[in-house]
């Protein structure tokens, strides 16, 4: 993927007139240098309904200055500040690199990007410098002229100018802007009403265009608590889709999080949000959390069979073995994400984010998500915990073995259900969701080591009946097995003294 920084830094106008601003006795500069103008001509992408627009996201190529290239920039969390992803020029003019339009790809979602907007800057410099000599912010006075492109009817390629002042932070602290900014207002520029260039040229273009949906400003009923939760959830799906395309570490686990957290809001509040609307989009949810699923599961596998080989003697333990098992972590961790990034690219995948986002666009409120949000939270998380109590009692009482493994497994889902709902109350309930919150969580990581264990006894007997028919032993196999019988074992005689310190409802 291409080169990430993190970019701070504002923009700056004036309604009419202005002076140059007196940029002397700054707090921590010490001088201050011109640099030679820059001439910079840069071509925005974005599909023709401005979908990377309306989420302020920009990407361009752009020649000219001292870091010409592929520019994608990503809005964060931090005041003033995204996430910049550079990638060389290259040959191609209207191809966008196939890194970063995998980044975007979540926006897109199939849809072709195209040039929208042509911008010609002649920008005059200036670096703030430090005792050493060494830049702390750059100061940039920008005479720039758009143009859209690609304009259909009723969109005029008409060409629009405008100055403007950017202060981008390059190794001083977000207070020099402050000061900055002090000096800019008293020749008479303010902050920008436009976010970036590209919104300003875009002007009632993107205004036109309808904006995603926001959650609840406030949350008052059970409903808003409802709708609050989904959102938080499709927004975590949103921003981990590029980095699992990425591979980034833990980035699978954390999106089937997020699609398990969504499809368990949808059950637990089956009285606030009318089923109709909300078991198909379950579905959906179900099945892009079982995708995410495999590769997932792989990783979990892995990790425990370094764990136990590492408990085995030595002497059991040879070289085709050790061949085996990494082949097995090689082999299905590579497929497994190619099998995950090929579904990330499909329209099934698509499909379940616009079923979601039409979910909150419309919410499908019954008469109960009016109820007042702390008593209605109340219910719903004692009501899902007296169904984890039936779980973790049916469980207790299976015989050991297959039935008790698959009744185990249903408790762990109703822990992870009572959590999340938790999780959905926590914003209105405070301590008491955040405390049965850990508490869930304990109990839900307690059961996940026991199905982890039996998910890895399933490979290991596979890897058994691979190494024997290969003529290898199957002597450290069924070592290997018998540990992890060992640990379910051990779970489930921790199991009732677990469920005792857990099962205390709000």
């Amino acid at each position: 993927m291409g080169k990430r920084v993190r970019e701070t830094e504002r923009k700056y106008e004036a309604d009419g007139r202005f002076e140059q601003p007196d940029l002397t006795g700054l707090p921590k500069v010490a001088d201050s240098r011109d640099l030679d103008p820059a001439e910079l001509d840069a071509v925005y992408f974005d599909t023709e309904d401005l979908r990377l627009a309306t989420h302020h996201i920009t990407l361009r190529r752009r020649t000219g200055g001292d870091d010409a290239g592929w520019h994608l920039k990503l809005p964060t969390t931090e005041a003033d500040t995204r996430t910049e992803v550079r990638a060389p020029l290259g040959r191609a003019t209207r191809t966008v690199p196939s890194d970063l339009a995998a980044e975007v790809a979540v926006h897109t979602r199939g849809e072709r990007l195209i040039p929208v907007v042509r911008l010609k800057n002649h920008r005059e410099r200036r670096h703030l410098l430090d005792e050493a000599g060494e830049p702390l912010a750059e100061i940039a006075h920008d005479h720039v002229t758009a143009q859209l492109l690609g304009a259909g009817p009723g969109n005029k390629a008409v060409a629009t100018s405008w100055t403007e002042f950017e202060v981008e932070l390059v190794g001083g602290k977000p207070a020099l802007l402050d000061a900055v900014e002090q000096r800019l207002a008293d020749v008479g520029l303010h902050r920008s009403d436009s976010p970036s260039k590209l919104a300003r040229a875009l002007g009632d273009r993107l205004t036109s265009v309808a904006v995603p949906t926001e959650p609840p400003a406030e949350i008052r009923t059970v409903g808003d608590a409802a709708l609050a939760y989904l959102h938080e959830q499709l927004r975590a799906i949103i921003a981990l889709d590029p980095e699992v395309r990425r591979a980034e570490p833990d980035s699978v686990h954390q999106m089937r999080v997020a699609a398990r957290r969504a499809r368990s809001a949808l059950k637990t509040f089956r009285r606030e949000l009318d089923r109709a609307v909300t078991d198909p989009v379950g579905v959906e949810l179900k099945w892009l959390g079982e995708v995410l699923g495999t590769a997932r599961d792989g990783e979990v596998v892995a990790d425990r069979l370094e764990v136990r080989l590492a408990e085995l003697d030595p002497t059991w333990v040879d070289v085709p073995l050790r061949r085996r098992l990494a082949a097995q972590h090689s082999t299905e961790q590579g497929e497994a994400h190619d099998a995950v990034v090929r579904v990330l690219g499909g329209s099934h995948y698509f499909r379940v984010l616009e079923a979601v986002e039409a979910l909150l666009a419309d919410p499908p409120l019954l008469e109960g998500a009016e109820l007042p949000a702390a008593p209605g939270l109340e219910r719903a998380v004692r009501h899902d915990h007296r169904r984890l109590r039936r779980m973790v009692e049916a469980a207790l009482a299976a015989e050991p073995g297959l039935d008790r493994d698959l009744a185990l497994h249903e408790a762990r889902k109703a822990a992870k259900r009572a959590r999340y709902c938790a999780e959905a109350a926590r914003p209105v309930l405070g301590a008491p969701a955040k405390k049965h919150i850990a508490r869930m969580k304990d109990l839900q990581e307690l059961l996940g080591e026991h199905q982890d264990s039996v998910m890895c006894r399933v490979v290991i007997t596979r890897l058994a009946e691979d190494a024997v028919a290969a003529g290898e032993s199957a002597f450290p196999y069924g070592a290997l097995a018998q540990l992890e019988r060992f640990r379910a074992r051990e779970i489930e005689e921790r199991l009732p003294e677990a469920w005792h310190q857990a099962d205390r409802p709000l």
